[in-house]
């Protein structure tokens, strides 16, 4: 069995059954040995075979219904020949509750209740002791095996509650190291296009105006070369910042990385998608990331499970609010059922909670309408801070130009009109 929080209970409570057996067996042995009579010998034999049969089923740990039935006809045929066998009906009502089941486990010990109490009367009399000791062992072993049988389902649940808890932890773990590294990559992007980036620009806009100032003067070459020089850098210094942010966000932004996932990796086996984000101010880097990762594990439990032929993914930007959603129109499924959400949803349960902890860790809320037949919508709602007040800022670009890039926009300087483009 797999090993469990439960296992010592449970390797107790065999081991246990295993002695009381071996026990009842030699009670039967030295009594048939101390009164010898007509049946000693076949008795004994017996009894040696019984322990052997059960030793076999214990040791291969697999019982099946033959060995269930050969245990039941050696105690059956043991039990006419002396009546201390009689005892070992306590043990086997064990094992029937646990072979058999709730209900077969019942109607069989009920059957071996009766076979002990008739033995009983036909070796010794009828006597009411010899009617109530196996009726109320029976009774004991049947509270007994429901007892173990609902500590086994608890030891089930317990595990699957850990497995899905170290899971959850695991992407947890793994979700806190991405949005570690994107913030990381974020800031580097942001302090080279403040600091490395503006300068060289502010350096090549001056040489460029001493250049056109006096270009017959000497050495003019080599104002030229130093501001050739500070363009080439320039142009270095901002593919260091494109690389540094997120490859699917490193040229449209997210409503060109949604649009185009949607073209090359969602559209297809009878889906069409629907990508609605406007012309809004670009979104700080680290949350357009989170939103499309959002996507991409709703748009994968979408292609999976819920037979859709549409779905939808719209993002509204407000002055102080963000909403993202996607949504579909498949199969759908119970959102006010307590039990796990099944397969036919937006997002299956375990997918839902790590989505939901992905929000949470931005300060957002995650909510989920859905019903059997009308498809699922999946909303999320994050609040934006104006910029100084320590929330989620927007960043608003100054031109189209700046817009089409979701990474750091050119700086002040460069933005400055110039006659000749730098």
């Amino acid at each position: 069995m797999a090993h469990t929080a439960l296992t010592p209970v449970f390797v107790g409570l065999r081991t246990g059954l295993h002695v009381l057996v071996v026990s009842l067996v030699a009670l039967v042995i030295g009594r048939a040995a101390l009164v010898p009579g007509d049946a000693t010998v076949v008795v004994v034999v017996l009894a040696l075979v019984f322990l052997a049969t059960y030793a076999l089923g214990a040791l291969a740990r697999t019982s099946t219904g033959m060995w269930l039935v050969a245990v039941s006809v050696e105690w059956i045929v043991l039990v006419w020949l002396t009546p201390e066998a009689s005892y070992l009906v306590f043990p086997l009502f064990f094992l029937y509750l646990h072979l058999l089941g709730r209900q077969g486990g019942t109607i069989a010990v009920g059957l071996a209740t009766a076979v002990a109490v008739v033995a009983l009367g036909v070796h010794g009399g009828w006597t009411v002791g010899g009617v109530i000791g196996p009726v109320v062992g029976a009774g004991v072993a049947v509270m007994i095996g429901m007892g173990y049988q609902a500590l086994s389902r608890e030891a089930v649940d317990r595990e699957r509650l850990v497995a899905e808890l170290i899971a959850t932890r695991d992407q947890l773990a793994a979700s806190e190291r991405e949005s570690g590294v994107l913030a990381e990559r974020g800031r580097l992007a942001r302090e080279i296009h403040d600091t490395v980036a503006q300068g060289l620009s502010s350096i090549q806009l001056l040489l460029h105006a001493a250049e056109r100032a006096d270009p017959d003067r000497p050495g003019i070459e080599h104002l030229r070369l130093a501001r050739e020089t500070a363009a080439a850098n320039l142009a270095d210094t901002r593919q260091f910042i494109r690389d540094l942010t997120p490859p699917a966000l490193d040229e449209r932004g997210l409503g060109g990385a949604l649009r185009r996932m949607a073209d090359t990796e969602w559209a297809g086996d009878g889906l069409r998608v629907i990508v609605r984000v406007g012309d809004s101010p670009v979104l700080p880097m680290h949350l357009q990331t989170a939103l499309l990762r959002i996507a991409q594990g709703a748009m994968a439990n979408i292609r999976q499970h819920a037979g859709a032929s549409t779905a939808t993914i719209e993002l509204v930007v407000a002055s102080r609010s963000v909403r993202f959603t996607v949504a579909d129109d498949g199969r759908g499924f119970d959102a006010d059922s307590s039990e796990s959400v099944p397969d036919g949803g937006t997002s299956d349960s375990f997918g839902l909670r790590a989505t939901r902890e992905r929000v949470e860790q931005l300060g957002g809320a995650l909510s989920l309408r859905s019903s059997p037949g009308r498809g699922t919508i999946l909303t999320v709602e994050l609040a934006l801070d104006p910029p100084g007040t320590g929330g989620l800022a927007l960043d608003h670009p100054s031109s189209p130009a700046d817009r089409a890039e979701p990474g750091p926009g050119p700086s002040p300087a460069e933005r400055r009109p110039t006659k000749e483009p730098t």
